[in-house]
C-alpha cells in the first residue's frame, strides 16, 4: 500500500467503519470484475469468425487480441494512480462506463480498424476498471477477516471466469455472432452500474497526488511501435524500411521511458521496484511466460476451428481441461509453497510448460485431441500455476510497503506486455513460416503450411518459456523462510493497485 493510500484507509477492526452495505459493494465488484476476465477470454474463441467477417489479414488479426493487452497493460499502472487520487467509486463507474461503451463500438464495427480501436478503448478502460475494483474491496472490507474472504471471492471470480468465457464465446459466436462476444459487456456493465451507484462508498487518496503522464505515453507508445514493427515484418519483411524505422522508434521510446524514470521524482514505474534480483527475474519471468501463452491459445483457437473444422462452442469447451487443472494446481501449490520454496517449484513448473509446449509442436493436420492435445494442455496448465502462484510471491520479496503496490501491479502489467508481444512475435513467426512453406512446396499445400506455421511458432513459444525457466533458476533465490515474509507484503500489496 503506498503512504497516500494508506492515510485514506480506514483503520481495520474498528466497529464505526464497518460498511453495513459490504457484502452487496462485493457483488457489484464481482460482476466489473467477471466482465474484465471474460472479455480476455470470450473474443479469443470469436477471432477466426471476426477475422473472416471483417477481412483482416493474418499479419492484422493479432490486433484483436494486442490492442486490448497493450493499452491494459501498459496503461494499468497510470489507471491505479488515477482512481486513489480522483476517487476510486468515480474511477470505478467511469470505467463501466467506457467499457461498456468501447464494447458497443466493437460490436457494431464494419472494417478492421474500428475493432482494433474498440479493442484498444476496452484495453484503456479496463485499466481504470480492474485497480479500482481492487482498491474498493480494501477500504470497502476493513476487517482482516472479511476481507481475506472478499479476496477469495474476487480471486475465485478471475480463475472460474476464464472458463465462463470459453464457453460464453462459443455458445455466443456459435448460435448468435461473434459480435455478441463484444456487446454482451453492455447489459453486464449496466447492471453493475446501477447497483454501484447506490451501494459503493467513494474514497480517494490525498496528499501528493502527481500523475506521470509522459512515462504512460513512452511506455505505451514505445510498445505499440514495437508490436507494430512486428506487424509490418509480416507484412513487409524483415529489412524493409518501415519495419526498421518502427523498430527504431520503439527503441528510442522506451529507452526514453527508461531514462525518465530514472531521473522523474513521481515516477510512474521507479526502477528499484525492478532492479532488485527477485523482483527483477520475477518480473522478466512474467513478461517470456505471457510471450509464450498467449501464442498458444491464438493458435489453437485457429487450429480447432480452421483445421479441425470444431464449431465455436466444441473449440471453448477443448480448452476447459487447461483451465480446470490450472485452478486445481494453483489451489494445491497454494499449500506446498511454503513447504518446498519458489524457486523449486517455479522451476519445475516451468520444465513441465516447456514440455507441454514442445508435445504441441508434433501437431499434424488430422492430430488426435485425445492422444496428442489434451495431453499437452494439460502438462502445461500444471506448469504454469506452479509458476504463477509463486510469482506474486517472489515479485515483492524485499520491497518496501511504499513501493508494494506498484511491485503488484507490475506482475499483471507484465503478463499483458508480454501477451501482447508475444502474439505479435510469434504470429510473425507463423506468417512467414507458411509464406515460406507454400513457396517451397505450391499453393497447394498451404493446409500442410498452416500447421508447418503452428508448430514454429509453437517451438518458439517453447524456446521463450525455456528462456523464463532459466532466468528464475539464475535469478531466484527466495528460501522457504523468505516466502513467510513474502506472503505479508503480497497481503499488503493486494490492498493497492498502482
Amino acid at each position: 500500500m503506498s503512504q497516500d493510500t494508506a492515510a485514506a484507509t480506514p483503520v481495520a477492526g474498528g466497529a464505526a467503519d464497518v460498511d453495513p452495505k459490504r457484502w452487496l459493494a462485493l457483488v457489484v465488484i464481482a460482476i466489473a470484475q467477471l466482465m474484465v476476465v471474460l472479455d480476455a477470454t470470450i473474443v479469443n474463441i470469436a477471432m477466426p469468425r471476426a477475422q473472416e467477417a471483417l477481412e483482416i489479414s493474418d499479419a492484422n488479426r493479432q490486433w484483436i487480441v494486442t490492442a486490448y493487452t497493450l493499452t491494459f497493460g501498459g496503461l494499468l499502472l497510470l489507471g491505479g494512480r488515477i482512481a486513489d487520487y480522483v476517487g476510486r467509486k468515480k474511477v470505478f463507474l467511469i470505467g463501466l462506463v467506457g467499457f461498456a461503451g468501447a464494447s458497443a463500438l466493437g460490436g457494431i464495427a464494419t472494417n478492421a480498424g474500428t475493432l482494433f480501436a474498440a479493442r484498444g478503448l476496452q484495453g484503456a478502460f479496463g485499466a481504470l476498471l480492474a485497480p479500482a475494483a481492487l482498491s474498493l474491496i480494501t477500504v470497502t472490507f476493513t476487517d482482516v477477516k472479511d476481507r481475506a474472504k472478499a479476496f477469495g471471492v474476487f480471486g475465485a471470480i478471475s480463475g472460474v471466469g476464464a472458463a465462463i468465457g470459453l464457453i460464453l464465446g462459443g455458445l455466443l459466436t456459435e448460435y448468435t455472432s461473434w459480435r455478441w462476444t463484444l456487446l454482451v459487456n453492455i447489459p453486464i456493465a449496466l447492471i453493475a452500474v446501477a447497483l454501484a451507484l447506490p451501494i459503493v462508498r467513494e474514497s480517494k487518496a490525498h496528499g501528493n497526488t502527481k500523475y506521470d503522464i509522459p512515462g504512460a505515453v513512452l511506455a505505451t507508445g514505445g510498445l505499440v511501435a514495437l508490436v507494430y514493427a512486428f506487424t509490418k515484418a509480416a507484412e513487409d519483411g524483415w529489412s524493409a524500411g518501415i519495419t526498421l524505422g518502427f523498430f527504431a522508434v520503439a527503441a528510442i521510446l522506451l529507452v526514453g521511458f527508461v531514462v525518465f524514470e530514472a531521473r522523474s521524482s513521481h515516477p510512474l514505474l521507479p526502477l528499484r521496484v525492478v532492479l532488485h534480483r527477485n523482483r527483477g527475474g520475477s518480473f522478466l519471468t512474467s513478461v517470456l511466460l505471457g510471450a509464450g501463452m498467449m501464442g498458444m491459445f491464438l493458435f489453437m483457437t485457429y487450429y480447432f476451428q480452421g483445421t479441425l473444422q470444431y464449431s465455436p462452442i466444441k473449440s471453448g469447451i477443448a480448452y476447459l481441461p487447461f483451465s480446470f487443472a490450472l485452478i486445481i494446481t494453483a489451489i494445491v501449490a497454494s499449500g506446498l509453497l511454503p513447504k518446498v520454496g519458489p524457486r523449486g517449484m517455479m522451476t519445475v513448473g516451468g520444465l513441465l510448460a516447456t514440455a507441454g509446449m514442445i508435445w504441441l509442436t508434433q501437431l499434424r493436420i488430422d492430430s488426435s485431441y485425445l492422444t496428442l492435445i489434451l495431453p499437452a494442455l494439460v502438462i502445461m496448465a500444471v506448469g504454469m500455476a506452479l509458476v504463477f502462484v509463486p510469482l506474486g510471491n517472489t515479485s515483492l520479496t524485499g520491497v518496501d510497503e511504499h513501493d508494494a503496490g506498484v511491485a503488484s501491479a507490475m506482475v499483471n502489467t507484465t503478463q499483458q506486455v508480454g501477451g501482447s508481444l508475444g502474439v505479435a512475435v510469434l504470429n510473425t513467426v507463423f506468417t512467414t513460416a507458411l509464406a515460406s512453406y507454400v513457396t517451397d512446396h505450391g499453393p497447394q499445400s498451404a493446409p500442410l503450411g498452416v500447421v508447418h506455421g503452428y508448430n514454429v511458432a509453437f517451438t518458439v513459444s517453447a524456446v521463450l518459456i525455456a528462456a523464463s525457466t532459466l532466468i528464475v533458476f539464475l535469478l531466484v533465490r527466495n528460501t522457504k523462510q523468505d516466502t513467510a515474509a513474502g506472503a505479508t507484503e503480497e497481503a499488503r500489496a493486494m490492498v493497492h493497485v498502482g
